[in-house]
């Protein structure tokens, strides 16, 4: 199914800034209760929630390349609220009482995070800096005040608006229009270092992860999973698939999701000048409300990455659309416009990596055909924290309990499927040409 990289450090400014070394393939046969396809943070949470939740099942997680290739170890690092889309188009699809149960759940899953990295003492750089959603078009402005007054209409928290001149305050931009959604109950992090620091609490409790061991078949008969590797096979009771945006090259999931690219770019260390001219002291992770959007925050070492603007789809065939030098040099200009300050900013690292997206842009997670294998797709690039609530899910379903996490509405929900081959591609392409169409209509930015 999947070819072995070994360039994982190239992947990403973060899977690459600290040394790392693969831990062992699979040699062999092997017999589990349960077997994790992807070391990604949802297999990682699922595999720790479910030993903790019973010590003496026998849990190995499959990872094709090393602990994070994947989304896990490319995204931005926001642990947000952020589930889905907006509010709004969560509430168009599935009703107001749903959107809310959505963001109900993700907020649950940032601070179940925070826990767990204090719990824990997982070393990610975790800052709880809060999050600004801003607009750089008033016609933009229009809709996050539109947006932030459905919020406050269901009845949610923790979500406010704030006056132009507080926003400027804050993070000083020319270009930012009108008041600006503030929410303290977000944080930034380093992903990559995350996805080590799992491992290595995985490897204290005893639970295997094999590295560049990529299934390779799933032969799905009843009672027992048997799942082939170059260089050996694992029989197993119950399998979970956590392989987002690399799930449809499973045959029964094939349609369920098809994966989309998103770019980054990172500068070099901002001087305390640069900085000044930002201002930025509270360190807050951004979005801009575009369709496509802007997302971008400060490192750990004061380097300002940015990421989205335009989103790669890739051929509908292969997994190998990392690169996109027009998006990168597009970013680049879009720095350079937001914060004029940092005109003569340099510019370090740039990358890409697919995310996992349903047609309808919302998480599944759910039983692939029977009890035995459970799946978890469709976190559209804001995962970062869901993805641990996510495993206390999973967990839950693969024991077979019935809790509030498994009666949430997207669990088990039924899916619009993309239609089959090659027209699956198409309409993703279709949708992506609307969102740049309006954005170039709506936006300043173009």
């Amino acid at each position: 199914m999947h070819a072995v990289s070994t360039d994982f450090a190239t992947k990403s400014f973060w899977l690459g800034n600290d040394e790392y070394t693969a831990g062992p393939s699979l040699e062999g046969d092997l017999e589990v209760d349960v077997a994790i396809v992807g070391a990604g943070f949802t297999g990682l949470s699922t595999a720790f929630h479910l030993h903790k939740a019973d010590p003496s099942l026998r849990i190995a997680i499959l990872e094709s390349e090393v602990v994070g290739y994947g989304a896990s170890g490319r995204n931005a690092g926001f642990s947000m609220t952020k589930i889905g889309m907006m509010h709004s188009f969560t509430a168009t699809r599935f009703g107001k009482t749903k959107a809310r149960e959505a963001h109900l759940y993700a907020d649950r899953a940032v601070t179940l995070l925070k826990d767990l990295i204090e719990e824990l003492d997982l070393d990610c750089d975790y800052e709880h800096t809060g999050f600004l959603w801003v607009a750089t078009s008033e016609k933009y402005s229009k809709r996050l005040l539109k947006e932030i007054a459905l919020v406050h209409r269901l009845g949610l928290t923790g979500v406010n608006l704030i006056e132009h001149a507080d926003l400027i305050e804050r993070v000083n931009s020319p270009l930012y229009k009108g008041p600006a959604w503030w929410e303290p109950n977000t944080g930034i992090l380093n992903p990559a270092k995350l996805s080590r620091e799992w491992r290595r609490v995985l490897d204290g409790a005893g639970v295997p992860i094999y590295e560049n061991t990529p299934v390779l078949t799933m032969d799905m008969a009843a009672g027992r999973q048997r799942l082939r590797t170059p260089h050996g096979t694992v029989t197993a009771n119950k399998v979970v698939l956590a392989t987002n945006a690399w799930t449809h090259e499973f045959p029964q999931l094939a349609t369920k999701q098809v994966p989309v690219w998103t770019y980054i770019v990172l500068t070099e260390p901002l001087t305390d000048e640069q900085l000044d001219s930002i201002g930025w002291r509270g360190r807050e992770g951004v979005e801009d409300f575009r369709d496509l959007v802007h997302y971008y925050r400060l490192t750990a070492d004061n380097r300002l990455l940015m990421g989205g603007r335009d989103v790669g789809l890739g051929d509908g065939k292969g997994m190998g659309f990392d690169d996109s030098p027009q998006t990168w040099e597009r970013l680049r200009d879009d720095i350079r416009a937001i914060f004029p300050g940092l005109r003569d900013v340099r510019f370090s690292h740039a990358w890409g990596g697919p995310v996992s997206a349903t047609l309808d842009m919302f998480p599944a997670i759910g039983y692939a055909g029977s009890k035995d294998v459970v799946y978890s797709m469709g976190c559209v690039g804001h995962g970062v924290s869901t993805t641990h609530l996510n495993g206390q899910t999973i967990r839950d379903l693969v024991l077979e309990r019935d809790t509030d996490l498994t009666d949430v509405f997207f669990v088990n929900r039924k899916l619009i499927p993309f239609p089959p081959g090659g027209l699956g591609h198409a309409v993703a392409g279709q949708i992506a040409n609307f969102l740049r169409w309006e954005d170039r209509r709506l936006d300043v930015l173009g």
